[in-house]
Parts: C-alpha cells; structure tokens; sequence
C-alpha cells in the first residue's frame, strides 16, 4: 500500500517542509499537479513551492523535497519541474528521503522504502533496503561533504550551499 500526503496531517507536513524554507501548496483533487516531472499523481516542485494533492504518494513529495535540498543555490532559483541533479545527488537524494521519513509520525525508512520499490526506483542490489544498508556509502558521504547530514546520519536541516 501506498502512504498518500492526504494520510497525514497537513500541519505535521507543512512543519517538516518549512525547517528547509520550502512551502506546500495543496491542489485540489482531479486538478493537474503543475511542476510534476512525472505527471500526476506524483508531487510537482517549481521554485520554493512542493505541490501536492491529497492522491500525492509520500515517497515523492519526500523525493521533491530531498531534490530541493540537495540542489545548489543557483539551481534552486530557477527550479521548474526538473530538479537536473547527476547520478551522486540523485542517490543522496534517495538517502536522504529515507532519513527524513523519521520524522513524519506514523512512518519510518522501512516502509517508504517498500513503497519505493513499489513505485518503480530501481537499485544495483534489487531494493531500497538492500542498497541503503550495504551500497548507500556515496550517498552518505555525498550528504556528509555538503553538511546536510551529521556524522550521525542525522539531518543537519540546512540547503545545499555550493
């Protein structure tokens, strides 16, 4: 099963999003989702705004957001619909969203990362899971040079500067 953004709280959403100066706008359902690089119902991402409707998968509007941070500064200006990050920040983005799973009640790493096998994201090792926990070690060190992680593997709740 799928955990939709409509599943939780808008509030609970909105706070996790603002600690990274992103902002939610909500479209109403049946309308097109703008800025999704996917299509609908996959979240939509256009300057510092993450569109979502009530049908959004979780997983994507934490993608969305894991590509807003990951970006550089002058890619976050222009930002419409294509995040355009290489294969490192792809990946760091991924372990990213994994993290900050945690702090969304009522989910953890493990089930985002069944619904991201699920939706189609594709790994050397055949899962999430399997990649996080033995083949993830660039994406971590990616996050860990651009300091939006702890040593701890914690998010640091800064943007990418450079």
């Amino acid at each position: 099963m799928i955990t939709s953004c409509g599943a939780i709280s808008p509030d609970t959403l909105q706070s996790l999003l603002e600690r990274y100066q992103l902002n939610i706008s909500w479209v109403e359902p049946g309308e097109t989702i703008p800025g999704s690089f996917w299509g609908e119902p996959e979240a939509g991402l256009i300057a510092d705004r993450i569109y979502l409707r009530a049908d959004t998968p979780l997983h994507s509007m934490l993608h969305e957001t894991c590509h807003y941070i990951c970006m550089d500064k002058h890619r976050r200006t222009g930002l419409h619909t294509n995040a355009m990050g290489d294969y490192a920040e792809e990946n760091a983005v991924c372990y990213l969203q994994l993290l900050l799973a945690e702090f969304i009640p009522g989910i953890d790493r493990y089930s985002q990362m069944r619904e991201m096998d699920h939706w189609g994201y594709s790994f050397r090792l055949g899962s999430a899971r399997a990649w996080f926990e033995r083949d993830a070690d660039d994406a971590r060190l990616w996050l860990l040079r651009h300091r939006l992680i702890s040593t701890h593997s914690q998010p640091t709740w800064r943007l990418r500067k450079k």
